[in-house]
């Protein structure tokens, strides 16, 4: 059985930047077993910020997309705060909030960019927590994905 850096080094994927807070907050804090990482988006590997609106500039492939870049930042976060995806034992909680047209309605689907990719990372029975995927009208920076995730420390 790998372990969830063994199983990230063999996606083949490159963790953007950990990107720094916006604004009067913490990326990530940890409470006793507990790991509650902030709201984050969908920071490239430059530093700049996949922008658009899902079911405007961006379509469902390239919204799920951005999805699992939003979780390859908070990867990064991760790996920049306590040093190692191997001390997060499971997710918990993901929050994935989907800047969007009114009649877009597959706001689930976007966000599985992001739980597709803590699934590959923990593995099904880990990476799998509970989750809401829902709509907004617009997000800061008018990024198309913004998600907010709850992890379990070993």
């Amino acid at each position: 059985m790998n372990t969830p850096e063994e199983n990230f080094a063999q996606l083949g994927l490159t963790l953007p930047p950990a990107p720094a807070p916006l604004g009067v907050y913490k990326p990530c804090l940890v409470d006793g077993k507990y790991l509650y990482v902030s709201g984050h988006g969908t920071v490239q590997h430059d530093g700049s910020l996949i922008i658009g609106r899902i079911g405007d500039t961006i379509d469902m492939e390239n919204g799920k997309l951005a999805a699992r870049q939003v979780g390859l930042a908070i990867l990064a976060t991760i790996k920049a705060n306590i040093g190692s995806l191997d001390k997060v034992k499971r997710v918990i909680k993901v929050l994935g909030m989907v800047n969007c047209v009114p009649e877009f309605e597959k706001h689930p689907y976007i966000i599985n960019g992001c739980s597709e990719l803590f699934a590959q990372v923990w593995g099904t029975e880990n990476g799998i927590g509970v989750r809401s995927a829902v709509g907004f009208g617009s997000l800061p920076d008018n990024i198309p994905v913004e998600i907010e995730a709850l992890f379990e420390l070993l």
